[in-house]
């Protein structure tokens, strides 16, 4: 399995709280910083947590209006 690297988990983190606050372009800019090889890894972890990044971010959004 490979891994992100940590400049590509910060930039998730970025892209999350971004989003969380509402703020599309930050969220857009931070997820088009992380490299393929971190995405891959990525998209695999959450592969196996049985979701992708739009259901992480779905989540995310109905849990903030809760």
């Amino acid at each position: 399995m490979s891994h992100p690297t940590l400049m590509a988990a910060g930039e998730l983190r970025t892209a999350l709280e971004a989003h969380a606050r509402g703020d599309i372009p930050t969220t857009i800019a931070a997820l088009m910083s992380i490299d393929t090889a971190s995405w891959t890894a990525i998209r695999e972890r959450l592969n196996e947590l049985g979701g992708t990044l739009p259901q992480l971010l779905d989540a995310m959004g109905q849990e903030a209006r809760s």
